[in-house]
């Protein structure tokens, strides 16, 4: 049930955005969730500012999942949103942020009801 919802400056190709859903489905593993639940959406050519200033650059990535979220999990996970961006599109860790958004079961609803 996690969405990761990217916000992203440049374009991203059908191909770079096969290639991300892939490696978050990967990645998401350190929540102990799998990709066959994994929802993601990529906005891309998505104006966003840091700091007073335009980013030719960024990502802000929101990431929305069912119970707990470890600090030390969300630390992976970030890092590998970093890692991730900067090898696909060149995307610097300093101009990422990324959210958390724990949910309670009966918060998230699914197919005419909640978990």
């Amino acid at each position: 049930m996690p969405f990761v919802d990217a916000k992203i400056t440049v374009p991203v190709s059908d191909e770079l955005r096969d290639t991300i859903k892939s490696e978050l489905g990967k990645a998401i593993s350190v929540f102990g969730k799998g990709e066959s639940w994994l929802m993601v959406g990529i906005d891309d050519d998505y104006a966003l500012w840091l700091g007073g200033r335009k980013l030719d650059k960024g990502a802000f990535v929101s990431v929305s999942l069912i119970g707990d979220t470890p600090d030390e999990a969300c630390g992976d996970f970030t890092w590998r949103i970093c890692d991730l961006l900067q090898r696909t599109l060149g995307i610097p860790g300093d101009c990422v942020y990324v959210t958390y958004h724990p949910m309670m079961r009966t918060r998230w609803g699914w197919n005419g009801s909640t978990f």
